[in-house]
């Protein structure tokens, strides 16, 4: 089996970009599985229903969310009625949708778990002993996928190193920028820092770069607005023993 997980979507630029590059993409590399962190799909950020169908329209099977997933209010009832699309396990079991969920091609299942990182972050539960929980909640599937949507390096490489042998993988999502240590852990779970971001080459983290300058310049407050251009595709392409769900290998991915 071959699954693709793509980095963090930034605005309706990076959904058309999928709409118009993946089908091609997925037919040429026989993905059977891909899975898409849709957080940030929204125009300016966050996720909508709309944005939410422009992804599944281009080819994506499942999305993951992050720490902007409530940000739109239209959201709200779409997560607790639709089953391709989770937020973080680790928010208050109250808010709406659901942290686990199983996609179920016939030949193979692939169970996803979407966890967010309290490091410089919201103060959300311990992403450690809800990893524990939410496995439990997936027992018997072979091929877990774990989407840690964490800001700290150290934190996303230690919950790495915590499920190494117990997942098939651990894919840090929400910096935006792929980093260069895709790599399989001594006990067999595929791992990257961050998987990166689709959206504008030329911005900051998908942001119009003089925004963010203006920000960082002045410390008053600016609108952020997504910027234009060119854009890319950030990915890891993992290739797994459907029947024992151990990853034979990860590769990284950067499509323009």
């Amino acid at each position: 089996m071959r699954l693709l997980f793509i980095g963090d979507v930034v605005g309706i630029s990076g959904c058309e970009f999928l709409m118009k590059k993946l089908p091609d993409y997925k037919k040429e590399n026989e993905i059977d599985v891909c899975i898409a962190n849709g957080e940030n799909s929204a125009q300016g950020n966050g996720v909508t229903p709309h944005s939410c169908k422009m992804l599944y329209d281009s080819g994506v099977d499942f999305i993951t969310l992050g720490n902007h997933s409530f940000k739109r209010p239209e959201i709200m009832d779409y997560l607790d009625s639709e089953s391709a699309i989770i937020r973080p396990y680790n928010f208050p079991s109250s808010a709406p949708g659901k942290g686990v969920a199983v996609i179920d091609k016939g030949r193979f299942r692939v169970a996803v778990i979407s966890l967010m990182g309290t490091v410089y972050m919201e103060a959300l539960n311990n992403p450690f002993y809800e990893a524990d929980k939410a496995l439990k909640e997936v027992d018997g599937c072979k091929t877990i996928i774990v989407d840690f949507h964490a800001e700290a390096t150290a934190e996303k490489r230690s919950l790495g190193f915590y499920l190494d042998g117990k997942v098939t993988a651990v894919l840090g999502t929400h910096t935006h920028i792929q980093t260069a240590d895709a790599q399989i852990l001594p006990n067999g779970t595929a791992y990257i820092t961050d998987v990166g971001m689709t959206g504008p080459v030329q911005s900051v983290l998908g942001i119009e770069p003089e925004l963010a300058i203006k920000k960082l310049k002045l410390h008053l407050p600016v609108r952020f607005s997504n910027a234009s251009g060119d854009c890319f595709m950030n990915a890891c392409m993992i290739d797994i023993n459907e029947k024992t769900g151990k990853p034979t290998n990860i590769k990284r991915v950067v499509l323009k």
